[in-house]
């Protein structure tokens, strides 16, 4: 076990845009000194072993509190370690919504000693909660999380007005749900008219379409730039919203999410219900647009919108059918093997899931290799390997990508300083800690 002050010796690097030969020692939690040993360029999958950042996922449900029969802070950061991911930051729609400065504070009191990684907590808008988000202390809390569609509870706000006063007032990042909820109802109930009242899941597209996606991102970008607010539209799914983004724009930002850049229409055949999620997957067009999108600066972050529900939620078609999947486990193996098919470099990986969620929500000493850092590490060796049950973390027991081969393994995960996988088992009990933000 590897605590205190140790030497991560002779290991391939790729941070900042580099790849190279070092010795990483840590001290006390945090990266004391990296020693260059060499830097001689090689072919991305030449080395066996790659020390990355660790994996920042800014989209995920851990589903506690209120919803624990599905999932809990310690299963799914667990299922994190595994996978790699060093940083989670939750979303707000559990039981009780986290939409008010209290229960943000109270899921705050509630994660510590349930995490293997560390964690950060949404604040959730309403149509009445626009004092509290303008009482919001930014160093403490990742962003808003604003739903304007496919919503349900009271977490929906989809009232130009309403959406425009939090776009002005909002201390932090706003990170938006976009669906055009009128559209989708519409959609729906003719379906229901042609298909009866639970159909099938390959509708699931046609109901939520792409113009009901099209049509709410546009106005969350619009209202953003009328009101200068910084924005993250979360989980892209088609080709035409990518039009409304800039490449490396600072300020108006989107996310593409890894369902999306695995998945297309035509998997509902196979996996049926297993792979329904909001925004519903789209066509083979829409996802090769994500991927082209990865690497020309109009996608900015990769997350997963990690999402456990019971297999007998997931009965069903579009309407009885619970939306969302476990993914936060497999995500980085997932990209690698993108980086293998030559989808995006592997450099560029590292951009999307580590750099970049750092840089954009502004998280304090993470998402890089540097001194003076923490040291949250995750090392990868190229092994084949396929996903099956045994193997899967989340309490939920399930995973979409069941059956599937990957190219890489993660190895080691460390989170602060702390190896919390080894390969083999979870050396430790829960030592994740709240991180904060640099504002």
């Amino acid at each position: 076990m590897q605590v205190g002050s140790f030497v991560i010796k002779n290991v391939t690097i790729v941070n900042e845009g580099e790849r190279y030969q070092a010795s990483v020692r840590i001290e006390d939690g945090k990266i004391a000194e990296i020693k260059k040993t060499s830097s001689a360029s090689f072919e991305s999958g030449e080395e066996e072993f790659i020390l990355f950042p660790g994996i920042i996922d800014e989209h995920v449900h851990m589903r506690e509190p209120g919803l624990t029969h599905k999932a809990t802070m310690e299963s799914e950061t667990r299922a994190a370690a595994r996978g790699g991911v060093t940083t989670v930051l939750d979303m707000p729609n559990v039981v009780p919504q986290t939409t008010t400065l209290q229960l943000l504070k109270e899921r705050y009191a509630l994660a510590e000693g349930k995490c293997h990684v560390n964690y950060g907590f949404y604040l959730g808008a309403t149509n009445d909660n626009l004092e509290e988000i303008k009482r919001l202390n930014p160093t403490e809390c990742p962003g808003v999380k604003l739903f304007m569609g496919s919503s349900t509870g009271g977490m929906l706000v989809d009232k130009e007005e309403q959406l425009r006063q939090i776009f002005r007032s909002s201390p932090t990042l706003i990170m938006t749900h976009c669906e055009d909820t009128a559209r989708i109802n519409a959609n729906m109930a003719e379906i229901k008219r042609q298909y009866g009242e639970d159909p099938d899941v390959r509708f699931h597209p046609v109901i939520r379409d792409h113009e009901a996606c099209y049509q709410s991102t546009d106005l969350a970008v619009r209202l953003a730039k009328e009101e200068g607010a910084r924005l993250h539209v979360a989980h892209i799914t088609t080709a035409k919203e990518l039009s409304l983004f800039s490449p490396n724009d600072d300020k108006i930002t989107a996310e593409a999410c890894v369902p999306h850049l695995l998945f297309t229409d035509e998997d509902y055949e196979t996996l049926g219900s297993r792979i329904k999620c909001n925004p519903a997957i789209k066509t083979k067009t829409d996802r090769e647009a994500l991927r082209r999108a990865l690497t020309d600066g109009c996608i900015q972050t990769v997350g997963t919108d990690h999402a456990p529900h019971l297999l007998s939620e997931k009965e069903g078609g579009c309407c009885k059918a619970m939306s969302g999947m476990p993914m936060v486990q497999f995500s980085l193996p997932a990209m690698l093997d993108l980086v293998e098919e030559g989808v995006l470099s592997v450099e560029r990986l590292v951009e999307l899931m580590c750099h970049n969620p750092a840089r954009l929500y502004k998280i304090k000493e993470r998402g890089f290799i540097r001194e003076g850092y923490w040291a949250d590490l995750t090392l990868v060796r190229k092994k084949s390997w396929t996903i099956t049950k045994d193997c899967i973390e989340s309490s939920c027991g399930w995973s979409p990508l069941e059956g599937r081969t990957l190219g890489w393994q993660v190895e080691k995960t460390w989170v602060n300083g702390k190896l919390v996988w080894d390969g083999v088992t979870f050396p430790l009990a829960p030592t994740g800690k709240r991180v904060y933000f640099d504002y």
